[in-house]
């Protein structure tokens, strides 16, 4: 696939690039370098290769939803500045 100047101007408009005369080429260059590694990648075969972890053998660990009240109130609280029985005291922000 061959990238033009004018693509590589819009995709560095796009990315909020400035890039002078200069670096167009270079970028024109490596960007088509780039896609040339993934047409290779195109055609690899990869008809009899199972699926690898982040697809469908990857399954989510999922421990059992047990409903608690945690029990840890005074943990809790322990951390906070300032408390006034079961709560936290923060200062008043509005006028």
């Amino acid at each position: 696939m061959s990238l033009d100047a004018k693509t590589v101007l819009k995709m560095a408009r796009l990315s909020r690039l400035g890039l002078s005369p200069e670096e167009v080429s270079t970028y024109q260059k490596e960007m088509q370098g780039i896609l040339g590694w993934v047409e290779q990648l195109n055609e690899v075969d990869i008809t009899n290769v199972s699926p690898m972890v982040g697809t469908d053998l990857a399954r989510a660990r999922l421990r059992e939803d047990l409903v608690t009240d945690g029990d840890c109130q005074e943990a809790v609280l322990s951390n906070a500045p300032d408390r006034e029985g079961p709560f936290y005291t923060v200062p008043k922000v509005v006028e």
